[in-house]
């Protein structure tokens, strides 16, 4: 799931019940982000032996978000895994399907290695029939920082509601003021020159600006943030792969490899023990806030009460 499920313009019934009649119109953001690698305990890439999907197999993704967020995943894991545990989710909470099997998701985590910056990677898949006869698919990968750090977390997202139509979220949502410490503004957001891969995207003649109707996520992301809606529906489905396939993909993985190389791998920033208290202030508001977004608000409603809170207990544990 993810941090901005529940803050995009979607109408979600009020009442839990029935949950096979999501009326759901528009986009959401599933955002809880994300983490999901081969060696956690679903399948990587086919059935479980209960018929369930492996989480990499993305099995409700349009082809070139599917390829994409494999060749995503594995960089991360060809990268990180060193620096990661393994997963240790139930599979209840790994795998939710509504009574009707009209509401599907995935949802794995790894957390960072004791020697790790990382607090945790998460990565979610959701898919959602729609009245109108489509769906909506969202595919989110995500890391957490730990505060022996004060580098930004990472978060990409894909939120389809159909095939010309996309909300895209690619960022690294910063943890500390940009006016207070400009020298992180200049490490982090100048330097990497993260601005000229934000500008790629928002040339495209099919985007346009995403703004969130929740000022709490607008206050999240960084200045050179790619959140854009791609709407296609004048050119077709091809159009919308096209774009993905030559545009979307070289600047998501170029926003992840930059994570990776400045954040991830490389040495630890210095950290003092007030900033550090600060830090771990700021982000188990952010974690929390992301889990009573996402799971408080949206799961019940599409997957009950009961499978909400399941989920609900173990992350809290976890997170």
């Amino acid at each position: 799931m993810a941090l901005i499920f529940s803050h995009f313009p979607f109408s979600l019934p009020s009442k839990t019940s029935p949950f096979c009649q999501t009326s759901l119109l528009s986009l959401p953001n599933f955002r809880f982000p994300t983490s999901t690698l081969t060696r956690c305990c679903v399948g990587s890439s086919s059935m479980n032996s209960d018929g369930r999907p492996g989480f990499k197999d993305f099995p409700y993704a349009s082809p070139p978000i599917k390829d994409l967020m494999i060749d995503l995943i594995s960089t991360v894991e060809n990268r990180l895994d060193s620096l990661l545990l393994p997963c240790t989710l139930p599979q209840d909470v790994q795998y939710l399907e509504n009574q009707c099997g009209t509401a599907h998701a995935s949802l794995l985590l790894r957390s960072g290695a004791p020697s790790s910056s990382i607090d945790f990677i998460l990565s979610s898949w959701l898919h959602c029939e729609l009245p109108t006869g489509a769906a909506l698919n969202i595919t989110s990968l995500s890391s957490y920082m730990n505060n022996s750090t004060d580098a930004p977390h990472l978060v990409i997202e894909f939120i389809q509601s159909s095939p010309t139509s996309l909300v895209l979220i690619l960022d690294l949502p910063p943890r500390k003021d940009l006016i207070l410490h400009p020298e992180y503004l200049k490490t982090f957001y100048e330097d990497t020159e993260l601005e000229k891969q934000r500008q790629v995207l928002d040339k495209i003649s099919e985007a346009q600006p995403y703004v969130s109707p929740s000022l709490y996520i607008r206050s999240v992301f960084s200045p050179t943030a790619v959140v854009l809606r791609v709407d296609t529906s004048s050119s077709g489905g091809d159009r919308l792969e096209q774009i993905l396939r030559d545009d979307v993909s070289n600047v998501a993985q170029e926003v992840l490899n930059i994570w990776l190389s400045l954040c991830a791998l490389d040495e630890k920033r210095d950290v003092g023990d007030d900033e550090k208290a600060c830090l771990k202030k700021r982000d188990s508001l952010f974690k929390s806030k992301g889990i009573e977004t996402d799971i408080g608000s949206s799961l019940p409603r599409m997957f009950g009460q009961e499978k909400a809170d399941r989920v609900l207990e173990v992350l809290q544990a976890v997170l």
